[in-house]
């Protein structure tokens, strides 16, 4: 038996140090390079502007480039608005507004101190601007599908961090000041095999210069940037704003296909492998647990209620055989355990698939919002297996309303959901948010979820119905047995809270690193590390669900399908919780757009979440149940 573990536990490191190394940057660039020559016009885009802070957070709300709160320069107007540019589904959803700017610039030809415009900034909008800058905010560019950056300092004095977006301008607590000249640095590579420049990165420095002075090194103000007065905005009469830039072309030896390690830079990579760590003990100790009881109780019990048939005096049943009557009888409301079991399925399926996506390198994030298209695509796919599991167990349970389960697996969870996120959207449009999700995009999801998820949802169902129906190895009786007074423990709340939290020990460090890439704009590209916990976390999930389940059914208490469900779904709970410690420990959210906004989004991710972890709780539990009484002899 040694060797045989030794060998598994050799084989488990090593794949634990493969998929491990492939956290480590490896990934598909997705799209080919863009050569350029001398002189060939490079672009310049700009996105949306968001809230952006290494320590603290002041708000989520994302606003438009040409905002004309910010009255930024505007490139010639086509249609009398600046050019949009093309984007997908996912990277709409997530708030990607993407323009033409009037930047212009051309490889390896350098500009000092290039005039945009002249702009006189009012009151009003002088008020919006330096509420921003207090909050935080920072412009995002976009050079050939780079992120503009700025370089900041890190913890060591000595080490230098590459941040997206650079900030509105600089406030002091005394005094705000707009940065109104950008030193643009860009990177390039001479591709030697076919002798054209490539784009391989770009920083800007912002600068706050009252006088520029056009054509000048830095606009006159290279040495004196420290001392010289900046652009600070009036706020009860107008204030006259030039904006100008400079553009600085520097040769690197980095290649092309890892232009965008800088980005991928893992900060903490030992609080990564800490925590797989964490969770792996657990999961080893758990699993040890469910092993003694499958392999020395479980085989105990089952040789002992065997033997007793050859027996001449029988017995009586004692332990968990004693329910072997009632175990399989349907729970209560089995159209809506059918229908959110449906769901959950769907849901792992979409998550497990795009995890394995992101995990081997697919969606690359110089392919702006990949990762919402794909999540969405598969989800909207896999309401196949919604429909066909949520009928199966319909059926099973003996319910005869095939046509409310049909409508209610189409449309209960996702009506939900949609609901949910409508209602946020409102939000956003009352801020006047880039965020915002568009009619003709809102149109979108409806016509996805319509015409692709539903008809697949149906056809899942019909595919359902139309099986046989799942025989159990046991016979429900006609009456049903009376449950004895159970001990404080094993009560539904207490099993929820215990079951719930040993899951979400196991991921709660990486979700750390999930909410910070999502609430502070970063790039999240460790894949291979989610692809580990993600599977720790469902084996967590179905072992501790599987062991609350055999101290249940020893207490003879057989209501245990809503009790696997949400068992392994309260994780959810501390999920919800964390990010309210989460809100209030690393976030400085002030503003009650912000606040709903923040809430609303948690509570969508955690409801996801909870029928994500039920449903894998559920079929490791109904599998299990399954397996024990079929293995018994039954008069």
């Amino acid at each position: 038996m040694l060797p045989r573990v030794t060998k598994l536990s050799i084989l488990a490191l090593s794949a634990l140090a493969t998929l491990g190394s492939f956290s480590q940057g490896f990934y598909l660039p997705g799209v080919a390079p863009k050569e350029y020559q001398d002189l060939s016009a490079v672009d310049l885009n700009v996105n949306a502007l968001t809230p952006s802070s290494e320590s603290e957070l002041k708000s989520i709300i994302a606003y438009d480039y040409y905002d004309p709160r910010f009255n930024f320069c505007k490139p010639p107007k086509e249609n009398g608005e600046p050019k949009a540019q093309a984007e997908s589904l996912g990277s709409i959803l997530f708030g990607d507004r993407i323009f033409a700017s009037p930047v212009k610039m051309y490889m390896r030809a350098p500009y000092e101190c290039e005039k945009l415009c002249d702009a006189d900034v009012t009151a009003e909008q002088a008020k919006f601007i330096n509420a921003r800058i207090h909050e935080n905010y920072v412009v995002n560019w976009l050079v050939d599908g780079l992120p503009v950056g700025h370089v900041r300092t890190g913890k060591d004095p000595n080490s230098k961090i590459y941040s997206i977006g650079f900030p509105l301008g600089v406030s002091d607590g005394k005094e705000t000041k707009l940065n109104n000249h950008y030193a643009i640095e860009v990177e390039y590579h001479h591709n030697e095999m076919k002798d054209t420049l490539r784009v391989v990165g770009i920083v800007v420095k912002p600068y706050s210069i009252a006088a520029p002075a056009e054509k000048d090194v830095l606009c006159g103000a290279e040495k004196t940037i420290e001392t010289m007065a900046g652009v600070t905005l009036s706020e009860t009469g107008t204030t006259h704003v030039t904006y100008t830039y400079s553009v600085k072309w520097i040769p690197s030896a980095t290649a092309w296909a890892t232009r965008w390690d800088k980005y991928l830079m893992v900060g903490e990579p030992r609080i990564h492998w800490f925590s797989l760590v964490n969770s792996i003990i657990i999961v080893l100790f758990l699993t040890g647990m469910v092993a003694m009881i499958l392999l020395r109780a479980l085989h105990k019990d089952i040789s002992r209620y065997n033997q007793q048939e050859a027996q001449e005096d029988i017995q009586e049943d004692f332990g968990w055989k004693l329910v072997h009557g009632d175990v399989f009888r349907a729970p209560a409301y089995p159209m809506l355990l059918s229908i959110i079991v449906g769901n959950g399925t769907q849901m792992f399926l979409m998550a497990s698939v795009t995890i394995v996506f992101a995990a081997l390198g697919f969606l690359s994030p110089s392919n702006r919002g990949s990762l919402g298209t794909v999540m969405i695509v598969f989800y909207m796919f896999f309401g196949i297996i919604a429909g066909f599991v949520s009928a199966r167990l319909y059926k099973m349970f003996g319910g005869e309303a095939w046509k409310r389960n049909v409508v209610g697996t189409a449309f209960l969870f996702p009506g939900i959901i949609f609901a949910a996120f409508v209602g946020l959207n409102f939000f956003l449009i009352g801020a006047n948010s880039s965020g915002a999700v568009p009619f003709g995009t809102m149109l979108g999801l409806v016509a996805l979820w319509f015409l692709v998820s539903t008809p697949l949802s149906l056809m899942g169902s019909y595919m359902g119905f139309q099986r046989p129906k799942i025989e159990n190895p046991v016979r429900a009786n006609q009456i049903p047995r009376q449950i004895p007074e159970q001990v404080f423990y094993l009560r539904p709340l207490p099993v929820m809270l215990m079951g719930g939290i040993l899951p979400f020990g196991a991921i709660f460090i990486e979700l750390y690193f999930i909410l910070n890439s999502i609430w502070f704009h970063k790039i999240y590209y460790v894949f291979g590390f989610l692809f580990l916990v993600f599977g720790i976390l469902i084996l967590m999930c179905a072992e501790v669900t599987i062991l609350m389940c055999y101290f249940q059914l020893c207490a003879e208490d057989y209501h245990w399908w809503w009790r696997a469900f949400f068992t392994s779904g309260a994780s959810a709970l501390y999920i919800f919780g964390y990010s309210i410690m989460y809100y209030f420990s690393t976030l400085q959210i002030k503003s009650f757009t912000s606040m709903v906004l923040y809430f609303g989004w948690t509570a969508i991710m955690s409801m996801m979440f909870f029928v994500l972890s039920g449903a894998i709780g559920f079929f490791s539990t109904f599998m299990f149940v399954r397996k024990i009484y079929g293995s018994i002899k039954i008069d």
